[in-house]
């Protein structure tokens, strides 16, 4: 049987691409057939032009023909593969542009899978809880922070006259407790370091002691 039919092809099997390659290979092997044939049939164009009308000018024309017949033969092929490798070509973009759809889709899909199980994981309610307690949060702060600048109530401004005012009552004290001599003496202990002793201290002090240490 394999004489008769073959045997199988094991090859690879030929691609749009390359039957789009052989069949354009093919059309340039019959344009540079066409272009032969058009410089023969100028040739003898120019030949009849020159000649007088008798047997050798028939011949010459009838030559010129069979080679117009084979130069319509030839453009008809090649009008004929041109239109093949055309529709082979939008097949293949066809068969790329599905390829893209499918890539594309895939694509799609997995990540579609990904959002659902991430977005599974989330609990809006919890989130929403969370937006509120920083919220709260946000207003307790912004309280503290008032309460933390709030100024202080301060005397009114002193005018000049109670300045000096002031002033001259503190130069009459000071003037008074000179001439009565109520001035602080050289072997008399200040009166904060008479009898009252602060609060923070255990044990009065010695007065033998605080006297030396007063000289």
């Amino acid at each position: 049987m394999n004489r008769l039919f073959g045997a199988k092809n094991k090859g690879p099997k030929p691609t749009l691409t390359s039957a789009i390659s052989n069949v354009d290979t093919h059309v340039e092997s019959i344009d540079v057939k066409l272009a032969k044939l058009n410089a023969e049939l100028t040739t003898y164009q120019q030949r009849m032009a020159k000649m007088r009308d008798g047997p050798g000018k028939t011949a010459i024309k009838q030559k010129a023909l069979k080679i117009l017949q084979r130069r319509k033969m030839y453009e008809s092929q090649r009008d004929q593969l041109q239109q093949q490798s055309w529709n082979m070509e939008q097949a293949d973009m066809m068969t790329s542009n599905l390829k893209n759809v499918m890539t594309t889709v895939d694509a799609m899909k997995s990540t579609n899978k990904t959002l659902k199980q991430q977005y599974g994981k989330i609990d809006i309610d919890k989130i929403e809880r969370m937006q509120d307690e920083m919220q709260d949060l946000m207003e307790v702060g912004n309280d503290i922070q008032e309460s933390m600048s709030r100024s202080y109530e301060v005397p009114e401004d002193v005018d000049e006259a109670e300045l000096d005012a002031e002033l001259e009552a503190l130069g009459e004290e000071a003037d008074f407790e000179s001439a009565m001599g109520g001035g602080v003496g050289v072997e008399e202990m200040p009166g904060f370091m008479k009898d009252e002793v602060p609060q923070f201290v255990d044990e009065p002090p010695e007065t033998g002691k605080v006297k030396e240490a007063a000289g």
